[in-house]
């Protein structure tokens, strides 16, 4: 009896090594279909891909434009909400808008006082594209005659000329004794557009008008 038991036992332990055998080879199957499903991708598609990424990245923006500090893209972007609330509460009739015409050439005018810098960019006949003025980039008081406003501003009205228009070249037109008067030139040339010519017309009396009395101190 005892030795029947021992060969039961024995062919049991046989048939459940055979039966994890089966297992293990299935389950090897298994693995050897995956790695073959699985595409084999060359070690350079996936730099191409990002690639491609970037391109149209860079096609859908605009080369050659510096970054606008943060500060003045919040208030840049505080100032287009409010708009948008005040033409919501405006129940004017919608106009179609007109197909935007693309301008390659124009004109820059950069009027540059001691309070103030204001860069108007036009094209050939002198029709507005885009503008800018140190109080839309939020700068106060003192600040807005300063070099930095001016080279913000300029970056504003150019982005805003190229998006829209395409414009590439330019010619420079300066007014005023400012302190803005050559970085606001600069950052024309910084932001891609072509700077054809200079000119300053700055009006200068010819002994116009009679200068005012001097004081009696």
């Amino acid at each position: 009896m005892a030795e029947d038991k021992k060969k039961d036992v024995e062919t049991r332990h046989a048939s459940s090594g055979k039966d994890k055998k089966k297992v293990d080879d299935k389950s090897a199957d298994v693995k050897v279909e995956k790695k073959d499903n699985v595409e084999t991708r060359p070690a350079g598609a996936s730099n191409a891909s990002s690639a491609k990424e970037k391109s149209v990245k860079e096609e859908k923006g605009i080369k050659n434009l510096e970054e606008l500090p943060e500060d003045v893209v919040k208030k840049m972007d505080k100032r287009k909400a409010e708009a948008k609330k005040l033409k919501s509460k405006k129940k004017a009739a919608k106009k179609k808008k007109k197909a935007s015409k693309r301008v390659s050439v124009g004109k820059a005018y950069i009027k540059s006082t001691y309070n103030n810098t204001i860069v108007t960019l036009t094209d050939i006949q002198g029709n507005v594209l885009s503008w800018a003025s140190a109080g839309i980039a939020g700068f106060r008081g003192p600040k807005k005659s300063t070099p930095y406003a001016a080279q913000i501003i300029t970056r504003i009205a150019v982005g805003k000329a190229r998006e829209e228009y395409g414009l590439q070249e330019v010619s420079v037109f300066i007014r005023g004794v400012g302190t803005g008067r050559e970085s606001a030139v600069r950052a024309l040339n910084n932001n891609g557009l072509i700077v054809t010519s200079i000119k300053d017309i700055t009006p200068i009396p010819h002994n116009g008008c009679r200068p005012k009395k001097p004081r009696r101190v």
